[in-house]
């Protein structure tokens, strides 16, 4: 199977890709807080968490569910089951576009489910959310791209990016200027890998399985 390829196959992230996805966002996160920082924005851009929810196995609980679980079902449903199929229709970016939207949609409910994110350092309002989501599938098509599509960097780099906000995440105040910085973040990527395949020159891109199968006389 093309997927268990996918989830298990280590070498399809080589060591630079390694460093990207485990500090991505902790960077991203610092940056964007001494920004507010020297602008002087808000004193305290970043909320970390409080520390007796470690030692609540509820909220241990939840947080692995939120860091690990979750990402895990989003990415291989999304990105495991859907994104290749996208992809030979339409470009990247095109293809991360409705990625996105389908993702930002499956998140809506949850918005509206009383006490779910009340566990979380997270307070989602769906004006910025719901882009903030759709901006992120393109990120993360740009880090599935060129590692050979590999389902396990996604999850991995979902999951240091949820890790990242229920540890060092921002303050309520700063969600939208977040959304602005991964609006920038999305526009250099597109601009710089390009929007047909948001992956570099030198990065193979891997058919799967059943695409070479179905290319075959």
């Amino acid at each position: 199977m093309d997927l268990r390829k996918q989830l298990f196959e280590l070498g399809r992230i080589t060591g630079g890709w390694w460093i990207i996805i485990v500090l991505f966002y902790p960077v991203y996160n610092l940056i964007v807080a001494a920004v507010a920082l020297l602008t002087g924005f808000t004193a305290e851009p970043l909320a970390f968490i409080d520390s007796a929810r470690l030692f609540d196995p509820g909220a241990v609980f939840f947080l692995l569910a939120v860091v690990l679980l979750f990402p895990s079902i989003e990415e291989i449903g999304l990105r495991g089951y859907w994104f290749d199929q996208l992809q030979t229709r339409w470009s990247a970016l095109v293809s991360s576009l409705i990625l996105g939207t389908v993702w930002a949609l499956w998140h809506v409910p949850l918005l509206y489910m009383s006490g779910y994110y009340e566990g979380t350092t997270f307070q989602p309002e769906l004006w910025w959310f719901l882009p903030s989501i759709v901006l992120t599938a393109i990120i993360g098509t740009w880090v599935y791209n060129n590692t050979s599509r590999s389902v396990l960097a996604v999850i991995l780099f979902h999951f240091f990016g949820n890790f990242t906000g229920e540890t060092m995440g921002f303050a309520p105040e700063m969600y939208p200027s977040v959304t602005i910085g991964t609006v920038i973040v999305a526009f250099v990527l597109v601009i710089w890998f390009g929007p047909g395949s948001l992956r570099g020159r030198d990065v193979p891109r891997p058919l799967p399985d059943w695409a070479t199968v179905r290319s075959t006389p």
